[in-house]
């Protein structure tokens, strides 16, 4: 397994996150952007934002070495979202992903995080490629994955659902 992931950039410390950090995750997955945008959790109280955790984020770093990372600013570390990789059914390779709290958008947060993620997955975890899967709808998450450089290749059909999602990818080689 890979070292624990802590990552500093310019205004933005990233770490993994634990389960002291419940109650940001339960914040992240009742915001309405993502919920509209990505899908209710059905996760309403701490501790089932705990158990979330268990079977998401913590087995994600001890099978893979990756996750979703707590993105929090640098000066007084207060929370701001997450920015992670994920590995979804449906999915041959790792998606980049994120979520940032209603208050902290608009600040260029996820695009920052985001782009020390991709340096992660590319120099420290060797991956070949990720991917992203975005909503069609979802016009600021499209072009955030465009600015960081990912290139739309199809509409995509997640297992167990309904609708199509649009798929961009990225390759690390070449």
């Amino acid at each position: 397994m890979t070292a624990e992931f802590n990552i500093a950039t310019e205004r933005l410390q990233l770490r993994w996150l634990t389960l002291d950090d419940a109650d940001l995750m339960l914040e992240v997955w009742n915001d309405p952007a993502f919920i509209r945008n990505v899908g209710d959790r059905g996760v309403r109280t701490r501790e089932e934002a705990q158990e979330a955790m268990q079977g998401g984020a913590l087995h994600l770093y001890t099978t893979y070495g990756y996750g979703p990372y707590r993105v929090a600013l640098k000066d007084d570390d207060v929370a701001v979202g997450i920015v992670g990789l994920f590995r979804r059914d449906g999915l041959d390779i790792p998606d980049i992903g994120y979520s940032v709290l209603p208050q902290y958008c608009s600040k260029g947060y996820a695009y920052e995080a985001s782009c020390a993620v991709i340096d992660y997955a590319r120099k420290d975890l060797e991956l070949e490629q990720i991917c992203a899967i975005i909503s069609p709808d979802n016009a600021l998450s499209i072009g955030l994955i465009e600015k960081l450089g990912l290139v739309f290749e199809r509409m995509h059909l997640m297992p167990e659902d309904n609708d199509e999602v649009c798929l961009y990818g990225m390759s690390f080689c070449g």
